[in-house]
């Protein structure tokens, strides 16, 4: 069976870095995209990053470009997100997904067949 779990969030200042891991099993992550979406509390789902299953070419919202990277670790069958000059708004439920549809980046959430539970981010003072 495909899993799909997310790890690495907690508590950080602002300004402060964290990394994001997503561990699958049932699922060689470097055959598929993988993506990180957030959501806050009353707030819409928001598109972070992708790294595509073939080329390995990434994209990343605009709220976090220059701030997060995407990276994929085929041997340990990982893929991380790591944050830097993390800001309150970043505040939210990170989730991992796995598309097995379309291999490049950037599709719609609805693309991804495979979730995790989330990982928790807050920043805060």
């Amino acid at each position: 069976q495909v899993q799909v779990v997310e790890s690495g969030g907690g508590l950080v200042q602002p300004g402060g870095s964290l990394r994001l891991s997503c561990a699958a099993s049932g699922i060689a992550l470097n055959y598929y995209k993988t993506g990180w979406f957030r959501q806050a509390p009353g707030k819409e789902r928001e598109d972070i990053s992708c790294i595509s299953a073939n080329d390995d070419s990434t994209t990343y919202g605009d709220s976090v470009k220059g701030r997060f990277t995407i990276s994929r670790d085929s041997a340990k069958n990982m893929v991380y997100l790591q944050m830097n000059n993390l800001k309150p708004e970043d505040t939210a439920v990170y989730y991992c997904a796995v598309d097995q549809t379309y291999n490049y980046c950037p599709t719609a959430a609805e693309t991804y067949g495979f979730w995790g539970q989330g990982t928790q981010v807050t920043v805060s003072s």
